[in-house]
């Protein structure tokens, strides 16, 4: 089993949908985004392409993160997925900087949406799960696949943009996808076998 998504750059309205209902989810502070759409705009007028880049951990096979992890927090669990041991983060942040997606954020003393106004009864409710000091980023909502549910940004792509499933099962959907498609990893050069695969948009 390694788990993996498959993301339809063509299917994608770039409607941020995934970005706030993995932020529902998690109920990450101001700021931060485990899921997030990056706009790109390709060609000069009046020829030009505009494409929405969905980003998100990429539960890299060779991560960098994990190699220069000091404390053994940033590690491997079940199905592939890179993951973080908030108890043994030291909050150091050389995965930070090892990772070359962006998609790692530290928790500071996490602020409320609503400045002077405190914490909503949303955030006293959710904060307690994220320590501060600590780094924190997408886990593919493994609570959620544990109990037999996509994660979040998948459940709730309304264009049915992100396809998650099982890379080591060849009859599986994203498996198909991929050969059917085309996928593509972000920077392969770099080496880091991302587990997140995107289809070209046209």
């Amino acid at each position: 089993m390694k788990y993996g998504m498959v993301i339809d750059l063509k299917r994608c309205v770039g409607c941020y949908g995934c970005q706030l209902s993995c932020k529902a989810e998690h109920g990450t502070p101001p700021g931060v985004f485990f899921a997030r759409v990056v706009k790109r705009e390709f060609g000069t007028y009046p020829s030009t392409q505009v494409v929405f880049l969905p980003m998100l951990c990429f539960h890299c096979a060779e991560a960098p993160c994990v190699e220069v992890c000091p404390s053994g927090a940033s590690h491997y669990r079940e199905g592939g997925v890179v993951d973080i041991a908030k108890d043994l983060c030291v909050g150091c942040r050389a995965c930070m900087q090892a990772c070359p997606y962006g998609a790692r954020y530290f928790n500071d003393e996490p602020g409320a949406y609503y400045g002077a106004q405190g914490l909503t009864p949303y955030e006293a409710a959710k904060y307690p799960a994220h320590p501060s000091g600590v780094v924190m980023k997408c886990n593919f909502c493994m609570h959620r696949v544990e109990q037999g549910l996509e994660p979040a940004c998948v459940a709730n792509c309304a264009a049915r943009a992100r396809t998650f499933g099982d890379l080591d099962d060849p009859q599986s959907d994203v498996n198909r996808l991929i050969k059917e498609r085309g996928g593509e990893q972000l920077r392969p050069e770099l080496g880091t076998n991302p587990s997140v695969y995107y289809l070209p948009p046209a």
